[in-house]
């Protein structure tokens, strides 16, 4: 360590002059080398299709009687059109007004975006923190004190005086000039850390409007399998009483009334698990919005969702700007990175700069007096020699936690690539399934109706009647399901696409108090 002391005159001109060196030095250091690995942005898939050669870019449309169309089912054939992009707002694709307002709701109120939006402001305030370690740090100290000299010794002021006061006035300055990059890998990372927040805002914005959708569609689904239970219940409450009258007349024995009981009652015991779902579904949607279970909802109903036609497929070179967790795999790796470089450097020399110029008088009036300046500078270099391998483990750790993002980065990709291929599929194959749950779904209509003519003048049996209410049934619950199904899976492609996050544009930002303008949705921007 090298240090020099004075006590004198030309106290501003030292300040001057280490403050001068100061920057020198920071300009020298932030523009010198970093050790460690540079990180280099990672090659986007070569694949330009997400299955295999030969797919169809357009779905099976349902075709069947006026009333099917009538009835609004999902039915339409959709075009996957690949390289079109995703509106921010696709969720309006729906054309559900109620359903619009429900996810803009949701954005404004749920707590769990609110809570994601803080971290990133905390990650960005740390950014900035760890930035500061570029600069020298300086800090003032005022400290008057009394003090009495010993008989002993002579009398130390000036004023030879056994009792006496001084005021010591300071500066403290430090600096530790970032040789080897060490300071600015660790903002590199923090950046990175700062990044991947940001991205993990995007995702709950995305798991958020995608969930409140699937909510909406889940619950149109439970309403429209009530419905069509509760009309099923009805029918046979009345072929019931219908049974006992004719069993009153001698028409019907015991066993045709006893059977049409069961039945009955096997249909009415599905109603109270429906119902509570339904209502479970009500609280979920609740919960979402950010309302109490109490609170009123819409309703939805599966007449009310339209099946978009046209679908957007992102290419795959396309997703990895595009998924939030692919982006956040991409940071968390850059970070890491970054950690590389910091443990390397606090493996090497360093130097730390310090000065303390000041003031030293008997009272505050002479320190604007000439002769009563003082100050002190020094200079260390320091070495780790050693440490039980404390850092040299540190860096192997480093190392290894590097490998380890890019292996958690490859596995998000490839985890991507299958969502979107398994999306892709859901859809060309539940357009197939719809069709033949309509076309199921209508002769089981037909055949009830023709059964239902012909119970009530005797010419079939009590259980055929039975098993054909039974096949309506569940063919109307079949097709109740794969409707939702088709609306689903296009809920679960914009998804597995990204969302359209990136053509937001600050009139999307939620209006709650608490979204500040600089901090709202525009975050969410590329």
């Amino acid at each position: 360590m090298v240090r020099a002391a004075s006590r004198g005159t030309g106290t501003g001109r030292i300040v001057k002059r280490i403050l001068l060196t100061s920057c020198i030095l920071t300009g020298l250091g932030l523009g010198g080398c970093a050790v460690g690995p540079d990180f280099k942005k990672p090659a986007a898939p070569a694949a330009s299709r997400y299955g295999q050669a030969g797919q169809p870019d357009r779905t099976q449309a349902v075709t069947g009687k006026a009333e099917q169309a009538a009835a609004g089912l999902q039915g339409g054939a959709q075009a996957l059109h690949p390289g079109q992009d995703i509106p921010a707002q696709w969720w309006m694709l729906f054309h559900s007004p109620a359903l619009d307002q429900l996810v803009r709701k949701a954005i404004d109120n749920n707590p769990s975006l609110e809570a994601a939006r803080d971290a990133l402001a905390a990650a960005q305030e740390n950014r900035l923190a760890q930035q500061s370690a570029l600069y020298p740090s300086i800090s003032g100290s005022f400290n008057p004190t009394r003090n009495k000299t010993s008989r002993t010794y002579s009398p130390v002021p000036n004023s030879n005086q056994w009792l006496y006061t001084v005021h010591t006035a300071q500066l403290n300055i430090s600096y530790v000039p970032d040789l080897w990059g060490g300071v600015r890998r660790g903002v590199e990372a923090a950046k990175a850390l700062r990044d991947a927040q940001r991205d993990q805002l995007r995702a709950v914005y995305l798991t958020l409007t995608s969930s409140v959708v699937q909510a909406a569609i889940d619950y149109a689904t439970l309403k429209t399998q009530l419905e069509t239970t509760q009309s099923l219940v009805a029918l046979q409450r009345n072929l019931l009483e219908s049974a006992r009258k004719q069993e009153k007349a001698g028409e019907f024995s015991q066993n045709d009334v006893a059977l049409q009981r069961t039945a009955l009652a096997q249909n009415e015991a599905t109603l109270a698990p429906l119902q509570k779902q339904l209502e479970q579904q009500k609280h979920l949607i609740a919960s979402l919005v950010g309302d109490s279970p109490d609170a009123p909802q819409p309703e939805f109903s599966l007449n009310d969702l339209t099946l978009p036609a046209d679908l957007p497929v992102s290419l795959p070179a396309r997703l990895v700007e595009q998924r939030p967790d692919i982006r956040t795999a991409q940071a968390n790796w850059h970070a890491a990175c970054a950690q590389v470089g910091v443990a390397v450097a606090n493996r090497l020399p360093n130097i730390q700069l310090g000065a303390t110029p000041g003031f030293a008088a008997a009272s505050i009036a002479q320190m604007a007096a000439p002769g009563y300046g003082q100050w002190e500078v020094m200079a260390m270099v320091t070495q780790p020699l050693f440490d039980g391998g404390l850092l040299r483990h540190q860096e192997h750790a480093a190392r290894a936690a590097y490998d380890q993002a890019a292996a958690d980065y490859r596995t998000t990709l490839i985890t991507a690539l299958q969502d979107v291929a398994d999306s892709l599929t859901a859809i060309r194959t539940d357009a197939t399934a719809l069709a033949d749950n309509a076309e199921a779904a209508t002769a089981a209509g037909d055949s009830l109706r023709i059964a239902l003519a012909q119970y009530r003048y005797g010419a079939i049996s009590q259980v055929v009647m039975l098993t054909t209410q039974q096949a309506h049934l569940q063919t109307e619950l079949a097709l109740a399901q794969a409707r939702a199904d088709r609306l689903s899976d296009t809920v679960a492609l914009f998804q597995s696409l990204g969302g359209g996050w990136w053509n937001s544009t600050e009139s999307d930002a939620p209006h709650h108090p608490s979204w500040h303008p600089d901090k709202g949705l525009s975050v969410l921007l590329p």
